[in-house]
């Protein structure tokens, strides 16, 4: 099985210059940054607000969608550390600063990794957040390895329906997309419903990784008996116009299946609902995590 890696020694340097300058100019506040090992490899995270315990409560965990890092959060991380510590990951096998060093071949591979990265942040109970592919890796690790999650927020996430024509062509727009020339770019967002693309530090990240070469698992659809598993309070927070899957289906399988859950569907909001709505998704990241 292959793991993720960048092509060559250039590639790697061209995103490595890419990544720092990106992290200088999103996160310029004060962080702790950690590398830390498991079976899969070496994990970078940062770490920003109180320390967890009586003043600081349980942490917030927040993993990125594919393709994407710990960046993708540089909005959130202000807001929701006011309130609670946050660790924000670089999931393993995505471009990004961790180092793939072991394959992962499926949910399973991805809950272990996930544990043990929980793990050796000593952390018994955290509010898990995830965004698409890492919205199917926190939902995983709870059903897979339960214990460690307190709640869970999922911003519109993969593992629900397959991946489509509909969801590879909004990918293949949101693309040209941001090749365009910068003052056409706030009504071609509009246009494909991908706000990503006026994440100008994370689009030059991204194209910077275009030597990267991702070997991470396809997300499968939940079951039905994968769901009624779930018994932690859980968020699904869902874009209405998702190009991923059909919001109102997804709402009504899980409200059927999951009585831990609660299902918030955002109108107008598409898959690229972090950046959509970023003061709507942290407001219900910190309600989650308060009840």
């Amino acid at each position: 099985m292959r793991i993720s890696e960048f092509k060559n020694d250039q590639a790697s340097d061209r995103f490595r210059a890419a990544y720092d300058r990106a992290l200088a100019e999103l996160w310029p506040g004060p962080r702790t940054t950690l590398d830390l090992p498991t079976a899969f490899g070496t994990t970078r995270v940062y770490r920003t607000g109180p320390r967890s315990g009586s003043q600081g409560g349980e942490p917030i965990v927040l993993l990125p969608g594919s393709g994407g890092n710990a960046l993708m959060w540089h909005r959130y991380v202000d807001v929701l550390a006011r309130q609670r510590p946050v660790i924000a990951v670089d999931t393993i096998g995505e471009p990004g600063a961790s180092t793939q060093t072991a394959p992962m071949t499926d949910g399973r591979d991805g809950a272990a990794w996930l544990d043990e990265l929980l793990a050796a942040l000593e952390v018994d109970a955290a509010h898990v957040v995830g965004c698409s592919y890492g919205g199917w890796l926190a939902l995983g690790h709870q059903l897979h390895r339960p214990g460690r999650t307190a709640s869970l927020t999922l911003v519109d996430p993969a593992g629900f329906a397959g991946f489509g024509p509909r969801f590879y062509a909004w990918l293949i727009a949101g693309g040209l997309a941001a090749a365009a020339p910068r003052p056409l770019r706030p009504r071609l967002a509009r246009l494909v419903g991908n706000s990503a693309i006026l994440e100008g530090e994370l689009m030059g990240l991204m194209r910077a990784s275009a030597g990267f070469r991702r070997a991470l698992p396809v997300p499968p659809v939940f079951s039905d008996e994968e769901l009624r598993r779930l018994d932690v309070p859980a968020l699904f927070l869902l874009g209405a116009r998702s190009a991923l899957h059909d919001a109102r289906e997804v709402g009504e399988r899980v409200g059927g299946l999951v009585a831990s859950a609660r299902v918030e569907i955002v109108p107008g909001a598409g898959h690229a609902l972090a950046t959509d709505e970023p003061e709507l998704v942290a407001d219900r990241i910190l309600r989650t995590a308060a009840r």
